[in-house]
């Protein structure tokens, strides 16, 4: 620990050493936004933004650049014009922290092109500063209560679904932020769900780039489709929140409080939720983050991560999936202030929730062998528990504005247990019984984990010189302890059991992970229109895992299993040193690069005293161009390679006895694989009028893939391996088009999208070589109005088509399928409100599945408001109102198919109180 503490201490001296501050002043080039022309000779204008009184003009050059400079600190409004365009407005700050303002290209648009766009929709009112589309709320009706997806549901070429998720011009939000910050950091429905949508000033749409890319101006390709809510001034200052009560019939409850504090750029937030509906609890972010603990590869390093649970008793990782009735508690606090001119700023969150399920699935699955079918049958009884609680803070400070410093800490506990019935039963094609098995497994388990990072960007005297040093250091500890019972029946030809095996066995796991990683980067502009990005990465990992297994003797579990017993070393180093040549001129934007990564790996049976080494390197090129006709149109092309190791389980798997009719062996003589990946995009959408187009395509082959190898004897039990495939190249392809626009005589929003699929992969059964292609094709259109204060509705229908077939099965399946749904809302006399949504699947029998199969999830709901400002609402819903939710999946696979009934929420109604208080400076009249 003590060189990365002396590199902290380093990079501190070095960021007080260099504090330097520039000229105050503005600049950047006029364009045209349709063809991209340079607009020599346009007026800039400098105005104070207290009184309009004039400061500083220039004109633009040969180029359409602009420089104003010798400003004194203060706020300015920046104005640009030129004959037959828009005039182009913005207002900016100068200060200590902002010495000067660079616009890039400020695109401005034909006054021609704005008045036939405003005719179709007069009453929107939206700005473009470069590429970010920002909507002015006022000119948009919000009641009150009405909350921020109320508000993006009227915004063009913005979509919210019934559960929250926001689609905007055909892409997933992802991320959206308040005021610039993080809300909560990683759930978006708590801000759009909980925040007032009279509380805002502006909505902004773009594309966030990583922290990387907007430092140096070299784009990486890594986007993020965001929103951000500016609030507005008076609703900085003040309370709000609900609370949410509701109690319904089968014994389903559901709750929530949310309670904020704002006070400027002082932010103070909470939130409780319980509920056994399966509507509220810790999102899938959160359960990517507390992940179960995995050997395996990523950026060329093979490494043990994560929490308790994926080891051989398959304990539970925290997610639900729909399966079984869940109970969910969760609650959270968060905290962000900006102080010192807005110099300094934390963001800071704890969450703490439960998540209990309990229910039942009985699976049955056929596989196909070159010399006949296997048939299983399976039940399984489960009680999944997990609870959890993180905390995470950002501490950054800007120095100047040419220095910044950003550190992270979070940490993590969790407990977690788990418990399975499983009873199964293996037959041959004539179902004559192979095999049988009951077993039981119990599992408990505790993670610790610990994260701290750092991350310094310098911007040197040359403009578009820089250098980032960032350092990381991980932290994990994972403990489990389980009990495996078992009993399998293996029969022979005579119907006979011809055997039959016992295990019970104590299982105890532990997992340890010391973690550092380092990286520097320096970019250095070549000429007027090349970049240059160098960097190089240091990775130290040192991790032990080890899991033993105890048999009974003599009344207790003292007696240790050596075959199914392990305790492994990892020590792993990487060096890795990567280049990027970025060129950008005018529409075109290109990135070259290339990294190759030496990686070191040394495991340590400490059991047998064996050594696995590999020494190997890891080559990634990578190819991104993007041209770009206007703001809102462009065309990109990417390229990337990559060298994939294969991972432990692969190579050396730890044995394990929980399925005695599944084993898995290693193959220490795999190669690495290599992955070829293309992926290309078009897309246009023009802002006034709400019409958008997008195209995009993606597809890989790889070279020396590593598929499995199964051998299955005539018992049912099965032995997997992994093989190279040296003479095929498994492949894929897929492409999808949106398209939307509004009928203007109807005033209605439609659109639609369709995309195709084509895979080929391969693996290896009883020694023959299975080839399978799938291929999928869907179609769907959508229909969309909403009429404030009247009524709103959203429906969306399309077929779909799907084919899979194997070489060495028979039968094939291919089958169509079709799926809608429907949404509507009424808004009534006397403050009610009547909504009612639905969907409906279809897929038609196919060789595999002999029957159609068919649901329709209809759930309706009727709420009336009360008080003047509407803060109080009574709410009766119905969830499927058909009872047709009853638990049901299938899907076919390479060589056959699986059939799952589960426990799940089915119909039921509830009665749902709900309080809505505001006491914001905006607070509804």
């Amino acid at each position: 620990m003590r060189k990365p503490i002396l590199l902290l201490v380093l990079l501190f001296s070095v960021v007080l050493a260099t504090y330097a501050q520039k000229p105050y002043k503005v600049q950047g080039s006029i364009v045209d936004t349709t063809s991209a022309l340079t607009l020599k000779n346009a007026v800039i204008t400098v105005l104070r933004a207290q009184d309009s009184i004039f400061v500083d003009y220039t004109r633009a050059t040969e180029d359409g650049s602009f420089v104003i400079d010798d400003l004194d600190t203060g706020q300015y409004i920046l104005m640009a014009s030129y004959p037959k365009y828009t005039d182009f407005v913005e207002r900016f700050t100068l200060d200590l922290t902002n010495t000067e303002l660079d616009l890039g290209e400020v695109n401005m648009l034909l006054m021609s092109e704005l008045l036939s766009e405003v005719v179709i929709t007069g009453r929107n009112a939206i700005t473009i500063k470069g590429d970010t589309i920002e909507f002015d709320a006022s000119k948009y009706t919000i009641q009150p209560n009405d909350k921020v997806e109320d508000l993006l549901a009227q915004l063009p070429g913005i979509q919210v679904d019934k559960d929250g998720n926001i689609t905007a011009q055909g892409e997933t939000v992802s991320k959206v932020l308040v005021d610039g910050e993080e809300f909560f950091g990683d759930d978006p429905t708590l801000v759009t769900k909980n925040i007032r949508g009279d509380m805002v000033d502006k909505v902004q749409l773009y594309d966030k780039k990583s922290d990387q890319a907007t430092f140096t101006g070299i784009d990486d390709g890594e986007k993020t489709k965001t929103i951000n809510i500016q609030l507005k001034e008076d609703s900085k200052h003040g309370m709000f929140g609900k609370v949410d009560a509701g109690v319904g019939t089968e014994e389903l409850y559901e709750g929530q409080v949310m309670f904020n504090k704002f006070k400027g750029s002082e932010k103070i937030a909470a939130y409780g939720t319980i509920a056994n509906t399966g509507k509220i609890g810790l999102n899938w972010q959160d359960s990517e983050k507390y992940g179960s603990t995995n050997l395996n590869v990523s950026d060329g390093m093979i490494y043990i991560d994560g929490g308790s649970g994926n080891d051989e008793l398959e304990s539970w990782g925290g997610q639900y999936n729909g399966q079984g009735i869940p109970l969910a508690r969760s609650g959270g606090v968060h905290y962000d202030n900006k102080w010192n001119d807005k110099k300094e700023n934390i963001n800071a969150n704890y969450k703490i929730g439960d998540l209990e399920v309990d229910g039942d699935r009985s699976t049955i699955s056929q596989n196909a062998l070159p010399t006949g079918k296997i048939n299983r049958n399976s039940n399984e009884v489960f009680n999944n528990y997990i609870f959890r609680h993180k905390a995470d803070a950002r501490y950054e400070i800007n120095f100047d504005s040419t220095s910044t410093l950003k550190i992270s800490v979070d940490g993590m506990l969790k407990d977690s247990r788990s418990r399975s019935d499983n009873e199964s039963a293996t037959f041959d094609e004539a179902y004559d019984p192979l095999n049988r098995s009951i077993r039981r497994t119990t599992n408990e388990g505790d993670s610790k984990s610990f994260n701290a990072s750092a991350l310094w960007n310098k911007k040197l005297a040359k403009e578009g010189r820089t250098i980032s040093i960032g350092l990381d250091q991980r932290v994990g500890q994972d403990n489990a302890l389980g009990f495996l019972m078992s009993e399998n029946e293996f029969y022979g030809e005579d119907g006979a059991i011809d055997s039959i095996q016992i295990i019970d066995q104590q299982k105890n796991n532990r997992t340890e992970s010391v973690v550092f990683n380092s990286n520097i980067a320096y970019t250095e502009p070549l000429s007027e229109f090349w970049k240059l990005s160098v960097n190089y990465r240091f990775n130290l990992n040192n991790s032990q895992s080890s899991l033993l297994s105890y048999n009974q003797n003599g009344g207790g579990y003292n007696e240790l299993d050596s075959t199914f017993s392990n305790d492994f070393k990892l020590d792993q180093l990487l060096n890795e040193l990567g280049a990027t040549l970025n060129f950008k001129k005018d529409k075109n934007t290109l990135n070259m690069t290339m990294s190759a990564a030496n990686v070191n790996f040394k495991q340590i049976d400490q059991f047998s005293d064996d050594i696995l080494n590999r020494d190997f390197i890891n080559l990634n090129p990578r190819v991104n161009w993007t041209y770009a006709f206007s703001n809102q149109k462009s065309f990109r092309l990417s390229y990337y390679g990559n060298t994939s190791q294969p991972s432990v389980h692969q190579i050396q798997p730890v044995q394990s006895n929980t399925d005695p009719m599944n084993i898995s062996v290693g193959n220490p003589d795999l190669d690495p694989s290599f992955r070829h990946s293309f992926n290309g995009g078009y897309n246009s959408y023009k802002v006034l009028s709400g019409q958008y187009i997008g195209l995009y395509f993606n597809g890989s082959v790889t070279n020396n893939a590593i598929i499995n190898n199964t051998l299955t004897d005539e018992a049912g039990k099965s032995v997997y391996s992994y093989e190279n495939l040296k003479d095929k190249k498994p492949m894929n392809f897929s492409g999808y088009v949106y398209f939307g626009s509004k009928i203007k005589s109807l005033d209605l929003d439609w659109g639609g999208n369709a995309d195709y699929g084509v895979n080929t992969y391969y693996n290896i059964i009883n020694s023959e070589l299975n080839e399978t292609k799938s291929n999928n094709i869907s179609f769907a259109l959508n229909l969309s109005k909403n009429e404030k204060d009247k009524y709103s509705f959203r429906l969306y229908a399309g077929p779909s088509y799907t084919s899979n077939v194997a070489s060495l099965q028979e039968s094939s399946s291919k089958g169509w399928g079709f799926n809608s749904s429907a949404y509507f809302r009424v808004f009534l006399p006397a403050k009610i409100e009547v909504a009612s949504d639905a969907r409906y699947t279809y897929s038609e029998a196919t060789q595999v599945f002999a029957e159609d199969f068919e649901r329709l999830i209809w759930n309706a709901s009727v709420q009336k408001k009360f008080l003047k400002t509407d803060e109080l609402i009574l709410k009766i819903q119905a969830n499927d109102l058909l009872d047709q939710n009853k638990g049901f999946n299938r899907n076919a696979h390479a060589t056959g198919f699986t059939q799952t009934d589960y426990t799940t929420i089915s119909r039921y109604f509830m009665f749902s109180i709900i309080w809505d208080f505001n006491k914001m400076g905006n607070k509804a009249k």
